[in-house]
């Protein structure tokens, strides 16, 4: 029959062993490198990638946009549009509509 004292250390052994489980599993879920921050960066590496694909589109129409304004010979809508646009230049036959 065991004695009090190796019944002691067994209980004990098995306290350990049960804190260091608990704490270990808190760490894994709620940890700087746990499951909750992983979501987090999933979530937040999907949000960037939305925010890449929508700069590419724009870097795509600026692209296009400059191969349309060769030195050679620009697009003359374009040239009419930038006008517009940024000068605020207005056609002669063009009507503006104010409204209050």
């Amino acid at each position: 029959m065991y004695d009090w004292r190796s019944r002691v250390r067994q209980v004990f052994v098995l306290l350990s062993s049960l804190c260091a489980t608990a704490y270990f599993s808190h760490h894994a879920i709620h940890g700087r490198h746990g499951l909750e921050a992983r979501s987090a960066l999933v979530e937040r590496t999907d949000l960037v990638e939305f925010e890449i694909r929508s700069l590419e589109t724009v870097r795509a129409r600026l692209r296009h946009d400059v191969a349309l304004l060769t030195p050679e010979k620009p697009d003359p809508d374009l040239v009419e549009e930038l006008a517009r646009d940024v000068l605020g230049y207005v056609h002669p036959a063009d009507r503006v509509i104010m409204s209050r």
